[in-house]
């Protein structure tokens, strides 16, 4: 037994001995570490250019309003068309994102994909109406988009809904508060329009401050939600700029990463040095049309679709800011360290 136990020792010491010393084994050096770093970014590089990443393209930013079966406007969209537009993107192969991420360069789409921007302006009950189970009525924005997305996987049921006090047609603040929470709960964005939905152009600093303030004060109060954006009535600027984009007053401080404009063309991508938060362009869904022929949504995703090197396309990596070697000149600074040109 005595013999056994003093070999069982010996053994365990020889274990405990060579643990680690294995002459094979090598450390990983500085230099191999920074090697294989190399060979991973290569990877990402190469695929990529697999699927013609172009993270410096330009983004459509869609500009709705009421979705009624009788447009009063050109600014309506009737449930039909608004379901084509949607069957149209998903065809063409976009992703819906909301303003929030667009503004902020969080674009985390599947590598090849294009995003799209959807935002409603006006908070107009055509939007969003719940019935008396908390389910968006049908026909409704909402309702529509949650249906295509649900035919198209990987379409994502996303947009941004920028607000009023009007607040989709609810007073009672119980409502509202509904309403807003159900979209934030069900992944959409909420985003400031404004109290009372005046031109911001001819306004006082004080005035143009109010107006936002007292939106962000209704929104955070009722759904504890911060709006990222601004859409600006009739699309028209104060006379300061960045009065709209970031603010103090009755208590509230307001820092808009973007500020949306009413047209008429693609928006730049958040990554490139043309990008400028306080004038973000959306383009109006219309049909080819009188003065929209060419600046028209129909006829901007037409153009994209016949220009695909003008377009973002996705390399499906949130983290990094693919494009063209040829396109380096155009990056942001701010983007440098996420850059992967191929």
């Amino acid at each position: 037994m005595r013999l056994r136990g003093v070999l069982g020792l010996v053994a365990l010491g020889a274990v405990v001995t060579g643990c680690g010393s294995d002459p094979a084994v090598k450390p990983v050096t500085q230099a191999d570490a920074a090697v294989r770093v190399q060979q991973a970014k290569q990877a990402k590089a190469a695929a990529a250019a697999k699927v013609k990443a172009n993270e410096l393209g330009q983004v459509p930013v869609l500009m709705y309003h009421r979705i009624i079966k009788n447009p009063g406007s050109d600014d309506d969209r009737t449930p039909e068309k608004f379901r084509a537009d949607l069957e149209r993107l998903a065809g063409d192969g976009y992703v819906p994102i909301t303003a929030a991420e667009y503004a902020t360069g969080k674009i985390g789409i599947p590598a090849g994909k294009h995003p799209v921007v959807l935002t409603f302006d006006d908070s107009s009950p055509s939007q969003l109406d719940l019935d008396d189970l908390g389910v968006p009525r049908q026909d409704t924005a909402v309702a529509i988009l949650r249906e295509i997305a649900a035919e198209h996987p990987g379409f994502r049921p996303v947009a941004t809904f920028y607000v009023t006090r009007d607040m989709f047609g609810k007073s009672v603040k119980e409502e509202q508060a509904q309403a807003l929470l159900w979209l934030k709960d069900n992944g959409f964005d909420i985003g400031n329009h404004t109290r009372d939905h005046v031109n911001l152009g001819t306004r006082s600093q004080k005035e143009v401050t109010e107006q936002i303030t007292s939106i962000q004060k209704q929104v955070n109060s009722l759904a504890y939600h911060q709006p990222v954006t601004l859409a600006l009535p009739y699309g028209s600027q104060p006379r300061k700029k960045d009065w709209a984009l970031r603010g103090k007053g009755d208590g509230v401080t307001y820092n808009h990463s973007g500020v949306f404009l009413a047209g008429y063309t693609p928006a730049p991508a958040p990554f490139t040095k043309t990008f400028d938060p306080l004038g973000i362009p959306r383009i109006k869904a219309m049909d080819k049309k009188g003065d929209c022929t060419q600046f028209c949504s129909t006829a901007w995703l037409d153009w994209l679709k016949n220009n695909p090197d003008m377009r973002f396309t996705s390399d499906g990596d949130v983290n990094t800011v693919a494009f063209p070697k040829f396109k380096a000149p155009f990056l942001r600074k701010d983007f440098a360290a996420r850059a992967l040109p191929y």
